[in-house]
C-alpha cells in the first residue's frame, strides 16, 4: 500500500486548523489567525509517530502532550481552568468531527448485498467530508443553549489611549456593572492591571466607589475611545483591577451603559 506523506501532512494540517478554528469560535477566544496557523503547524508533530515504535499508552501520552502544546501556542495560558476548558472543547470537536468524517466516508465507500458489505472503492473527497462534518458539528453545537447564553456577552475590544497607543482585550458585558465617576458622570470599565502597564506614565484619577461589602477609591485612567465591532464609545474611564477576574479568558468588564452608547 502506498502512503503519500505530503498528502497526509496536508490533511492533518487542515484537520488541526479546523479544530483550532472551531474552539476559537465556540469559546470566543479571539486568537489571531497567525497564532491559529502556527498552532496547527505544531500539530503536524504527531506525524513523527509514523517513524516511532510506541505502545498504546505512550502513543496516547504523546498525542495528548502535542495537543496541549497546540493549545498553548494558539490561545496562551491564563490559568488552569482556562487551559482545561480549551482541552475539553478541543477533544469534543475532535470526536464529533472525526466521527462525522468516518460516518460519511463509510456511507460512500461500502455497498451491501444482503449481509455482505463490499468496499466499492468510491470515496468522497476528504475536503468535502470535512466541510460537511464541520457543518453538522456547528448545527449540533447550536443546540446547546447554555453555551450560547454563557458566551454571547463576550466581545473583543480595542481601548485607545491615543491614536497610536491602544490595547486589545477580551471583554464581558456585566449588566450589573453600574460604576460611574460621580464628578464627570462617565461610565467605568474594569481592566486587569497587567493589561495596562504601558499607560502607567499617565496621571491616574481616583474615583470613590461603594459596593455591597466594600468601598474605597478606584484608580482610573482617561481613554480616547473604545471600539467594539467597528462601533465607538468615548464617554468612559478605564478602572484598574489589581486582581484577576478569574473568568474564562476575560480581562475586561464592560457595563451596559457603554454598550448603549456605542455609535
Amino acid at each position: 500500500m502506498k502512503v503519500y506523506l505530503d498528502l497526509v501532512i496536508i490533511i492533518n494540517y487542515i484537520f488541526d486548523l479546523i479544530l483550532l478554528l472551531s474552539v476559537n469560535y465556540i469559546l470566543r477566544r479571539n486568537a489571531s489567525l497567525k497564532r491559529i496557523l502556527l498552532g496547527s503547524l505544531g500539530g503536524s508533530i504527531t506525524l513523527f509517530i509514523l517513524f516511532l515504535k510506541l505502545n498504546m499508552f505512550w502513543l496516547i501520552v504523546y498525542k495528548f502532550v502535542v495537543s496541549i502544546l497546540m493549545l498553548l501556542v494558539t490561545f496562551g495560558y491564563r490559568d488552569f481552568n482556562y487551559l482545561k476548558k480549551n482541552v475539553i472543547y478541543f477533544y469534543l470537536v475532535s470526536m464529533l468531527l472525526g466521527g462525522g468524517i468516518y460516518f460519511l466516508n463509510s456511507q460512500f465507500s461500502y455497498t451491501n448485498n444482503g449481509l455482505l458489505f463490499n468496499n466499492s472503492g468510491l470515496k468522497i473527497s476528504y475536503g468535502i467530508v470535512i466541510v460537511l462534518a464541520l457543518g453538522v458539528f456547528f448545527k449540533y453545537m447550536l443546540a446547546f443553549k447554555d453555551l450560547k447564553n454563557n458566551y454571547h456577552n463576550y466581545y473583543k475590544c480595542k481601548i485607545y489611549f491615543d491614536e497610536r497607543n491602544y490595547i486589545v482585550v477580551n471583554a464581558y458585558l456585566d449588566t450589573g456593572n453600574k460604576l460611574k465617576d460621580p464628578y464627570s458622570n462617565k461610565s467605568i470599565i474594569l481592566v486587569e492591571e497587567n493589561k495596562v502597564k504601558d499607560i502607567s506614565k499617565q496621571k491616574p484619577i481616583y474615583v470613590p466607589y461603594n459596593s455591597l461589602n466594600n468601598h474605597g477609591l478606584l484608580k482610573c485612567f482617561k481613554a480616547l475611545k473604545l471600539e467594539i465591532d467597528g462601533l465607538v464609545y468615548d464617554k468612559f474611564l478605564v478602572g484598574i483591577s489589581e486582581k484577576n477576574f478569574f473568568m474564562d479568558g476575560i480581562d475586561c468588564i464592560l457595563s451596559s451603559n457603554v454598550m448603549e452608547g456605542l455609535r
